[in-house]
C-alpha cells in the first residue's frame, strides 16, 4: 500500500506537475495519505441499521441483505453476504484514494489468512472514483487451505456463480513442493489512464484495437 500510495503521487506530480487532478469535475488529492479503512468499518460508516455483530452473523446479514434489496443464495456465509453489502452501499461513495483492508476469506480464495484473525485475510483494494484501481494480497501458501477453498470454489461455481474458480491441481501440486512468502497486486493499467486523462468510458483508453466495435 505504501508503494502504490507513492507511485500515485509521483505520477500526478510528474503528469500534471501537482498532487491533485480533475477527473469528470471532480478534484481528486493524492497528496494526504490515502484512507486505510477495514471493509467492516466501512459497512458500518454507510449502514447506522448494521451493528459490529451483525457483521460476522450470516443470518443477520442475510435480513440486512433483504431490506437492501440485494440478491443472495443460500449457501452464502457472512464473508460473501458482508461483501454484497459492501459493494451495493459504500463502494459508489469512495471517491477519494481509499484502501479497503481485511476481504474476508470466503471472497479471496488465494490470499493468505490473517494471523490474529483467520476469518480474515491480509488483502487490500484501492478505491479512486468510486472504481477498483488496484487489488492486492499476501498469496496463500499453505497447500491444504488452498485445496480446501479451491474445492470450496467449485461448489460455488457448481450452484452458479460464475465468478469462481475452478479446482487447479497443478497450483495445489506447486504448493506442496513449497512457495515462500510472497505477496502482489494488480493495477488496473486501463483505469488508472482513464483517471489521468479524464477519460469517462474505458473504450476511449483501450490499447488493443480488436476491443473496439469494428465500423460498419
Amino acid at each position: 500500500m505504501d508503494l502504490t500510495e507513492r507511485m500515485l503521487r509521483e505520477l500526478a506530480i510528474e503528469l500534471v506537475g501537482a498532487t491533485t487532478i480533475s477527473y469528470q469535475q471532480q478534484e481528486i488529492d493524492f497528496g494526504p495519505r490515502f484512507l486505510r479503512l477495514p471493509m467492516t468499518e466501512a459497512v458500518l460508516q454507510r449502514n447506522p441499521e448494521i451493528s459490529a455483530a451483525d457483521c460476522r452473523n450470516g443470518d443477520a446479514l442475510r435480513v440486512h441483505c433483504q431490506r437492501l434489496r440485494i440478491g443472495t443464495k443460500p449457501d452464502w456465509g457472512w464473508g460473501r453476504l458482508l461483501c454484497e453489502i459492501f459493494e451495493a452501499t459504500v463502494e459508489d461513495k469512495l471517491v477519494q484514494p481509499t484502501f479497503i483492508t481485511e476481504y474476508p476469506a470466503e471472497v479471496s480464495p488465494l490470499s493468505r489468512r490473517n494471523d490474529q484473525d483467520p476469518d480474515i485475510t491480509d488483502r487490500f483494494e484501492l478505491f479512486i472514483v468510486a472504481r477498483e484501481l488496484a487489488n492486492g494480497f499476501s498469496e496463500l501458501n499453505d497447500p491444504e487451505d488452498q485445496a480446501e477453498r479451491f474445492r470450496a470454489q467449485v461448489q460455488a461455481k457448481d450452484a452458479g456463480d460464475a465468478e469462481a474458480m475452478h479446482y487447479d491441481d497443478d497450483y495445489i501440486r506447486a504448493l506442496e513442493y513449497g512457495l515462500p512468502p510472497t505477496a502482489g497486486e494488480g493495477i488496473g493499467i486501463d483505469r488508472l489512464v482513464m483517471l489521468f486523462t479524464d477519460s469517462a468510458s474505458i473504450r476511449d483508453v483501450l490499447l488493443f484495437p480488436y476491443m473496439r466495435p469494428e465500423a460498419s
